[in-house]
């Protein structure tokens, strides 16, 4: 289906040269350990389980068998149409410098929106992320040690995780590239020891029938429609989980042969995290020993009573670890790949007070300020959870959202352009256009379900918050837009004449 050709240019540098940029950032990353960091993002550990609770909900082992393959199709093609548009525009920019270069007329525009909607899904896939590890963590401590699981403890849990994610990036690529590269392994080995130990070891398995054909609604949604609204609502779990791909294309300005290892890297860490996810999910199905009692755990992640209740307190708690050990690898990353954007967005000026966001350290060749304001900017979308119970569900909401419809506006943009498009060396020859409007479609759809209420009543404590927090930015960055950004933003800027690049590559060598 795709297809490769060398490289258009002779070296990395000369072809982001060519995109405007100058080399600020260290490029040392292998095409390894680019697709490692989308796969450690994307995180099967991470979303099946933390979501793993909503989703026996929403309508239970279906959603596990069927609704996670269903989408696994669905998102390979949005990751391959993606792919196609990486290739020839590889920088660190991603999505919104893919939609300044594809859009015929009213470029700033497109770029300006799609730079916000990336910069929404990137702050709130962190916050899901590490709110996820905080909850679980929440769960080994109360079954280790006995601590009560309150709002109060899992923020503050939250704070502590997401200050050490902004330390870890802070001291540069070269460690988190290699953490990245361990946690390949760990997801790999973790998924196995996880899925074996619960197949040999469960004093009782499941049924295929329980496992591929129970529908369970425990959501308050009834009526005729209801049990596939519920179907639909629970395709969160999967939809959810497969995000943060894009890490691949934020980071190649800092991978080598970028043109080819960014496209693999966004497509092989979704093929190789849906047959990975899918093998967990249904592992950890047919182990379910007390469905009832094992939703309503009071530790409130029913995985952790699941492992227990199949290996014992103690296997249980092992297996435990290693979904808190990836969880915490996949929070490292994804604050790395939001703050490339933050960076590039910054670069261009985007946001507020750019130049300080865009601020490079001098010693570590990172974006230290943009690493920060990915952390604090995630801890704060996550404090709605001290007086709402289902926030942590919105804020999944929010970070598929914000980030399909980021991914989506350059592929759409790519079909406007048809013949016009140029082409990188790693492409999907005559597949473009019925891949891309696929794509298309089926971010158009997931769009206004995931904005739809998930449970019935409807009330404080049950209300879908992601309308208004993507309304928020949206109407944020709307009403900058026409009152300011229209007349100074003009999408991504060229940083100098050949000349001018290389001075700035020079300064920062002899200031590293």
């Amino acid at each position: 289906m795709a297809t490769v050709h060398e490289p258009r240019s002779g070296s990395d540098e000369q072809r982001l040269h060519e995109l405007g940029y100058a080399q600020e950032l260290r490029r040392r990353m292998s095409g390894f350990s680019n697709f490692a960091v989308s796969f450690t993002i994307i995180s099967v550990l991470s979303g099946c389980l933390t979501l793993y609770g909503y989703g026996m909900d929403a309508g239970g082992p279906v959603t596990f068998a069927w609704g996670w393959p269903l989408v696994g199709i669905m998102v390979t093609f949005v990751a391959l149409a993606m792919a196609e548009v990486c290739s020839s525009f590889p920088t660190a920019g991603g999505l919104y410098y893919w939609s300044a270069k594809l859009a015929k007329k009213n470029a700033p525009a497109w770029a300006w929106f799609t730079g916000w909607f990336n910069l929404l899904g990137q702050v709130a896939v962190t916050a899901g992320i590490d709110f996820g590890l905080a909850n679980f963590l929440g769960a080994y401590l109360n079954l280790a040690f006995g601590m009560e699981v309150t709002p109060g403890r899992i923020i503050i849990i939250y704070g502590i995780v997401l200050f050490l994610h902004g330390l870890l990036n802070t001291f540069g690529v070269a460690l988190v590239a290699r953490l990245n590269d361990i946690s390949v392994w760990w997801h790999v080995v973790g998924v196995t020891v996880i899925v074996g130990a619960l197949l040999l070891f469960s004093d009782h398995l499941q049924s295929p029938g329980f496992v591929f054909t129970t529908f369970v609604n425990n959501t308050g949604w009834e009526g005729g429609a209801a049990p596939l609204y519920v179907f639909l609502l629970g395709l969160l779990v999967a939809q959810y989980t497969l995000t943060g791909y894009d890490a691949s294309a934020h980071m190649t300005e800092e991978t080598q042969n970028a043109a080819i290892a960014g496209p693999r890297g966004i497509v092989n860490s979704v093929v190789v995290s849906v047959i990975a996810g899918w093998v967990l999910l249904l592992g950890v199905t047919f182990a379910i020993q007390n469905y009832t009692a094992e939703r309503a755990t009071p530790t409130g992640q029913p995985p952790a009573q699941i492992f227990i209740d199949a290996v014992g307190r103690t296997g249980g708690e092992l297996l435990l670890l290693i979904v808190i050990g990836a969880q915490f690898f996949c929070g490292m990353s994804s604050v790395t790949a939001n703050s490339r954007m933050i960076y590039a967005f910054s670069r261009d000026g985007a946001l507020p007070a750019s130049s300080f966001w865009h601020r490079i350290n001098p010693r570590t060749r990172t974006p230290t300020n943009s690493i920060w304001f990915a952390a604090v900017g995630a801890f704060l979308l996550g404090l709605p959870y001290l007086w709402n119970a289902t926030a942590y569900f919105a804020v999944t909401s929010i970070a598929v959202i914000g980030l399909y419809i980021a991914y989506v506006m350059p592929v759409f943009l790519r079909l406007r352009a048809g013949d016009d498009f140029q082409r990188g060396p790693w492409h999907l020859g005559r597949w473009s256009r019925p891949i891309g409007w696929t794509a298309v479609t089926w971010v158009g759809f997931i769009t206004v379900l995931f904005m739809l209420p998930q449970y019935y009543p409807v009330t404080r404590t049950t209300f879908n918050y992601a309308p208004i927090a993507v309304g928020v930015v949206l109407l944020f960055a709307g009403v900058w837009w026409l009152l300011s950004a229209r007349r100074w933003f003009t999408g991504p800027k060229v940083q100098g004449t050949p000349e001018e690049l290389a001075e700035i590559e020079r300064d920062l060598e002899a200031a590293g």
